[in-house]
């Protein structure tokens, strides 16, 4: 199936951005620390300066070293960060009373249930994680009142190593094999393998570099497309990781090693494909169509291909051009010979278009939904009609087209996120997720002939997932330039406007990526302590479509922590917090926003969380994933994105002698996305640089990377550190350490 949704997550997989509430990045460690191992002070890094000129523009970068994670010094060092972080942390006395209620209200539910699939002949596939247990697994089913049957049990591959997790997966068309990849310790490195759902065995396969595999099935049910990175030389550099990929064809139990590369780089002389750019291609059951994508980086707009499935069995395969780049189509779905397409051509909250994919042209397009004020999200084809996806100021709207016909709003059962979850071109209606910020995920069936949306209860609910003494207010914050910012805000009812509250205001935006409404049961161990959760959604996302995120880009990019920085004043000066307790937060990529609004207003905050934070942007397009981030950010090879990575790094805005909140940062070793470097360097700058008393802490983790794969205990320990750093600096004195 090809969901514009789906081809986003492609997009942005490659790049710096994780996808996800800011209190669910993970980089926590198996164990901790005795008061008898903690080192007394944080080691201390020497500053040997190296000098760089970029058009006539001479940088100097003090710990450029810290880059060679190889040496045994930089490792060394690391490691005593780490342990120092891990030995004051312990020393919080009401800490473990804390994880005790996190880990309470995480469990509260039987399971957690994500990533549905459903076949019209009958199986249900999804993901799920036990509350007892540490990672999900994959389950089938036949209907949603069928015996369940376990498919896939990542905690097989661990063998007394670190823990596995599952990557992705595909059904065959017609539910017979599950093609899936597992990856190590929250690396991403994925191996593709293969399972029998009738016999839950698998048949053998164990392809590695498959990273971004996106198994696409034949309808054969038998055989299938896959995306695979080619063998690195030895002493290759690190940006040499994610290149040249290439799409092959898999019969299932034959030796990979006979895969024939059929799309991708050097491939095909009629298929452009330059080293970054990733190719994928996709299929659709029942249409008689392959779509090849051709992936440019993390860029959002892509060029598109399509051809017959029965060329592929000829002597060579004849692609015609679909789309370019700049055509602004960011997602599509197919049914039948028809295509549809989601783009942002002269349409920045974007349009739905309509062509054949036996003649494809843009330039004959139908006009399926105009574009409006909401921004269309995503779009997906069902047996019965075309579902499309729609945000509008922060709610979710779901519209039923059918074909040929005009579009129909679906009454959905609340306001929040709506979130298209699977359809099928053989099988009408669709599943799709809900959610608010005070209501956890759920999962709904659309019937389009009763016209109702119903609970499927693949998802258990919980005691903490709908609580009723917490409530959310939308606000608008006023921004430098006067533009106004979204700002969503959850507490606890009858909290007082006191500015007596602890605050911890969360901020990402980039690739247009929104903070949806959402609803973690974790939460309430924060705002039952009287604590605010605020989400800030500047410039840089894509809250009002193609244009907040172009005003949040390269050269635009101050917009996105200036608008953070209004956001975080807003709740001050309406007395929701005080400068003496709100803690600015952001990951990945959202460690540009709040790493640049701690070095630009420090005096605003009393604390900070960088996890798993980009903060050398000038040196990011060094990283594995740099090539492919250059689309978003900029490079420094020519003088505008030099410009914009100089005034968006965090690290070169350390000044000395300046007294800085307290700052807690955060990376995985195996992290893909952002390379732990970035942590360290920062680390050792800004402890190197503050006046202030304040704590300047790396907390490391070993078994981890961006947070993707990380196991429930990690994410469970990471909230309690993250939290109690924050409640010791706001002075909460139940959370002030034993030894300082």
């Amino acid at each position: 199936m090809c969901r514009a949704g789906k081809f986003r997550g492609l997009l942005l997989i490659a790049s710096l951005a994780l996808f996800a509430v800011a209190f669910s990045v993970v980089t926590a460690a198996p164990g901790r620390n005795s008061d008898a191992a903690a080192p007394k002070a944080p080691p201390v890094a020497a500053a040997r300066p190296t000098a760089d000129e970029y058009f006539g523009t001479k940088i100097i970068d003090p710990y450029r070293y810290l880059e060679n994670m190889k040496d045994p010094e930089v490792s060394g060092w690391l490691k005593a960060q780490n342990d120092y972080t891990r030995g004051l942390l312990a020393q919080i006395p009401a800490r473990k009373a804390l994880l005790d209620r996190i880990v309470k209200l995480d469990e509260g539910a039987p399971a957690r249930v994500y990533d549905v699939r459903r076949l019209p002949s009958g199986p249900y596939f999804y993901q799920k994680r036990l509350a007892s247990e540490d990672v999900a697994k994959l389950y089938t089913r036949d209907g949603l009142t069928g015996q369940e049957k376990l498919l896939v049990d990542p905690t097989k591959y661990a063998a007394g190593g670190p823990h596995y997790s599952i990557s992705y997966y595909a059904p065959s068309p017609d539910g017979h094999y599950v093609a899936f990849g597992v990856a190590p310790a929250g690396s991403e490195n994925a191996v593709l393998r293969v399972v029998d759902a009738s016999t839950a065995h698998e048949t053998g396969e164990a392809i590695d570099r498959t990273q971004f595999g996106s198994p696409a099935w034949r309808p054969d049910s038998r055989s299938f497309y896959y995306n695979r990175l080619p063998q690195l030389a030895q002493g290759a550099p690190a940006t040499d990781q994610y290149l040249k990929s290439r799409e092959y064809l898999h019969v299932v139990g034959r030796d990979a090693k006979s895969d024939l590369a059929v799309f991708g780089f050097g491939v095909s002389p009629a298929v452009k494909v330059t080293p970054p750019d990733l190719s994928i291609i996709a299929t659709a059951p029942g249409s008689p169509y392959a779509l090849g994508l051709v992936i440019h980086g993390v860029q959002n707009e892509f060029t598109l291909y399509a051809t017959k499935l029965a060329s592929f069995d000829n002597a060579g395969v004849s692609w015609k051009k679909v789309c370019d780049v700049d055509d602004d189509v960011t997602g599509f779905d197919v049914h039948g010979e028809d295509l549809y397409l989601l783009s942002h051509k002269d349409s920045p909250r974007f349009k739905v278009l309509h062509t054949s994919l036996s003649t494809p042209s843009l330039a004959q397009t139908d006009i399926v939904v105009p574009t409006g004020e909401a921004v269309i999200r995503n779009i997906a084809a069902a047996e019965d009609a075309l579902y499309v996806q729609e945000l509008d100021g922060g709610v979710g709207h779901l519209l039923r087209v059918p074909y040929g016909s005009k579009p129909e709003p679906v009454a959905l059962p609340f306001d929040g996120t709506v979130n298209l979850s699977a359809t099928d071109q053989r099988k009408p209606g669709t599943l799709l997720e809900m959610a608010s910020w005070t209501k956890a995920n759920r999962i709904y069936a659309y019937d389009p002939q009763s016209k109702e949306v119903t609970d499927t209860r693949l998802q258990p609910i919980g005691p903490f997932d709908n609580p009723d003494d917490i409530e959310s207010t939308e606000a608008k914050a006023r921004s430098y330039d006067d533009t106004m910012v979204p700002l969503s805000i959850v507490y606890k009812k009858g909290f007082k406007l006191d500015g007596s509250n602890p605050a911890l205001i969360e901020g990402y935006g980039a690739y247009g990526i929104t903070l949806d409404p959402h609803f973690d049961p974790k939460l309430l161990a924060w705002i039952e302590r009287g604590g605010v959760y605020a989400v800030a959604h500047v410039r840089g996302g894509g809250e009002y479509g193609e244009d907040w995120h172009l005003a949040g880009k390269q050269l635009t990019k101050p917009n996105t922590w200036k608008d953070f920085i209004a956001c975080a004043e807003y709740l001050v000066e309406h007395k929701y917090t005080s400068r003496t307790k709100i803690a600015g937060e952001g990951g990945s990529a959202g460690g540009i926003t709040v790493g640049r609004a701690f070095t630009e207003r420090p005096e605003l905050f009393a604390a900070a969380i960088d996890a798993v934070g980009d903060s050398d942007t000038l040196r990011s397009e060094l990283m594995e994933s740099g090539p492919a981030n250059i689309p978003e950010f900029g490079t420094f090879k020519n003088p505008g994105g030099f410009k914009a990575l100089y005034e968006m790094d965090s690290y070169h805005h350390v000044k000395a002698d300046t007294p800085y909140p307290a700052i807690m940062l955060t990376t995985g070793v195996n992290d893909p996305r952002v390379a732990p470097w970035q942590a360290a360097k920062m680390t050792a700058r800004l402890q190197a640089s503050t006046s202030s008393s304040k704590p300047i802490l790396l907390r490391v983790e070993y078994e981890a990377g961006h947070g993707i794969g990380s196991t429930k205990t990690q994410r469970q320990q990471e909230l309690a550190d993250e939290w109690s750093f924050l409640l010791w600096q706001f002075g909460d004195s139940q959370f002030q350490p034993t030894r300082q």
